[in-house]
């Protein structure tokens, strides 16, 4: 569905991340008999704010079941490893919007969905999504984000210098999470410096959670328009960034501008949510922060670690094309498929000791950017921010500690990217 900021617990970038939930049943009259089956389980509050609903990580031994949404169409719900792997990688399951439907319910949207805007790649199957996905990944490879570092590392010091110039108290979300890769998007989009502080406050508005939906449907508006304004004027002047990159291709102002939205909505909201969440997650595993802090060289497996651990977006939507077998389980053609991420990477089967965070794990194969064809274009420039961005922090503030109970960090526990609304932290002065 295309990315909307009035219903933030409904849209997110491969994760605007809707899925359909694979059941248990093979045969028609099986489902005529089965008892009824349960919703999308969402409360992911089990005690431990870093923890899936403890109904999802249950199903490990059944990782293709059935599933009811919140329109009544029985579908299907992935919650293993394999199983997610499976789907997310096979053509016979569409990411296109229009055949999809909701595990939970969407405010304002009632009905079928309506099919992805122009420029919105994730709700697209072949042929129309591979060209625009063959035009975007040589822009996004692992080289070339890696000669973004210099530029992380700028915008992350300019952040903590602001943040102790300001200490010995802050919100670390409005300081932090969100400032350095909100700066990274303006890089990669090539927003002129002097708009930049504009750009940034339409963008905080967009993903507040606690803004009303006039703001930021209005913040969206103005927004979109910048971007078809920025659009125009690297046709005219191109400069050193994606966007005038882009305007040497077939693509059409329309598309380039949608793009640039997509890329801001996956981009941007994900990487503030893993790193305010994950920041608190160390937080509360002080040997892990230890580690951490010790070994700066760890940082790399103990981001892909906090990726697999706290698996910000999820649900995951495809819609089967035609019949299909996952797992042993059929799955009819028509019906929507859930897959959870959170789930799959919570699988004992792949991963041991599953609930623990350890960054000396090697979490390789998780699914917290997805897979297959829709998985996530930008996974590189995340993973480079957050490796320059965990480290630098723990350095700068030795004694960087939450400045409230945990219990008291507010959660965004109504959006389909997880993660904390504000995160007070306190450290010590020098």
């Amino acid at each position: 569905m295309p990315y909307d900021p009035t219903t933030p617990e409904a849209n997110t970038p491969d994760a605007i991340a809707v899925g359909a939930m694979t059941g248990d049943i093979t045969t028609a009259a099986a489902d005529a008999t089965a008892q009824e089956p349960p919703a999308f389980p969402a409360d992911r509050h089990t005690g431990c704010p870093f923890d899936p609903p403890a109904e999802l990580t249950a199903l490990s031994d059944e990782p293709v079941r059935r599933m009811r949404y919140a329109d009544g169409h029985l579908g299907r719900l992935v919650t293993g490893h394999a199983a997610a792997r499976s789907v997310l990688a096979d053509p016979r399951f569409s990411s296109r919007y229009e055949f999809m439907h909701m595990p939970v319910p969407v405010e304002g949207v009632s009905g079928e969905l309506p099919p992805a805007p122009v420029g919105d790649i994730i709700g697209l199957d072949a042929p129309e999504h591979t060209r625009y996905r063959r035009l975007l990944t040589g822009r996004f490879t692992v080289r070339r984000m890696r000669r973004l570092t210099e530029q992380v590392e700028r915008f992350t010091a300019e952040c903590l210098d602001a943040m102790e110039q300001a200490g010995p108290t802050a919100d670390l979300v409005e300081a932090f999470a969100q400032p350095v890769p909100a700066l990274m998007i303006c890089e990669l989009l090539g927003v002129p410096y002097t708009d930049r502080e504009r750009f940034r406050d339409q963008v905080a508005t967009i993903f507040d959670q606690t803004a009303d939906v006039e703001a930021k449907g209005t913040a969206y508006a103005e927004l979109i328009q910048y971007l078809d304004e920025l659009v125009l004027a690297k046709r005219a002047d191109p400069t050193d960034d994606l966007l005038s990159e882009l305007t040497a291709s077939d693509l059409t102002d329309e598309e380039l501008a949608g793009i640039g939205g997509l890329l801001l909505a996956a981009g941007l909201d994900t990487t503030a949510n893993m790193l305010g969440l994950g920041t608190f997650a160390l937080l509360s595993n002080p040997d892990q922060l230890a580690a951490l802090r010790a070994d700066p060289e760890l940082a790399g497996q103990a981001v892909e670690e906090l990726l697999r651990y706290l698996s910000v977006a999820d649900p995951l939507v495809r819609s089967a094309l035609e019949d299909v077998e996952v797992e042993g389980r059929l799955i009819r053609a028509g019906e929507s498929v859930t897959v959870s991420v959170q789930a799959g990477n919570r699988d004992p089967h792949k991963f041991p000791d599953p609930d623990r965070l350890d960054i000396h794990r090697r979490a390789t194969g998780h699914l917290a950017f997805g897979h297959g064809i829709h998985q996530c274009l930008g996974q590189q420039l995340a993973r480079v921010e957050m490796v320059v961005a965990f480290p630098a922090l723990l350095a700068r503030f030795p004694g960087l500690r939450l400045a409230v109970p945990p219990q008291e960090v507010p959660l965004r526990d109504r959006a389909n990217i997880y993660g904390v609304i504000s995160l007070p932290v306190t450290w010590d002065e020098e």
